[in-house]
């Protein structure tokens, strides 16, 4: 399997701090801001992001887990979904929420994931982040925040490989995965 490397450690940093900035300029502070990451490295990503709103803002913002399994339009064709727990310590009512992921593809995911915080209210604005938009929508979402617009050919794969779960930070295309 061959491999191209689009972001190493370095520009995997730069690149949320970009997006870190752009959140906070875009919103115009931080006022009734709320993280929520999809699992898996959406939460990550989101913890990052946090860490540096804080550091940047001294604002402490209130974070969330989403799990979308059960949300998925294709649920029924997996053989025993895995439901991981959603941890949403807060009122999403009348928040800003940012949603963060890792990848951005068809679409499906953050439908998915829109359609489980609506069940659990109804925030003012929901904004997405993602460290790589590929391309190839089959749904008409789009992200608020990219770290990177890449387009990705069928038989390629984006790999996000985050340190707290892979060892190390950097983003590949794969081929033939």
């Amino acid at each position: 399997m061959e491999s191209k490397t689009l972001l190493d450690k370095k520009a995997v940093e730069r690149t949320i701090n970009r997006i870190t900035h752009e959140i906070i300029e875009k919103n115009a502070g931080c006022a009734d801001l709320s993280l929520i990451g999809i699992r898996t490295r959406g939460i990550y990503l989101a913890k990052r992001i946090k860490e540096k709103i804080k550091d940047i803002e001294n604002i402490d913002l209130p974070l969330g887990i989403l799990d979308i399994t059960m949300y998925r339009d294709d649920v029924f064709k997996l053989k025993s979904p895995e439901v991981k727990k959603t941890e949403i310590p807060f009122n999403v009512n009348n928040m800003t929420i940012i949603l963060i992921d890792d990848v951005m593809h068809t679409g499906r995911t953050t439908r998915a994931a829109i359609d489980a915080i609506m069940d659990l209210g109804r925030p003012r604005k929901i904004q997405l982040a993602v460290l790589v938009d590929r391309g190839n929508r089959e749904l008409p979402i789009h992200p608020d925040y990219a770290g990177l617009f890449y387009t990705v050919n069928p038989e390629e794969e984006v790999l996000v490989r985050l340190r707290e779960i892979d060892g190390k930070d950097e983003v590949i295309i794969a081929a033939g995965v």
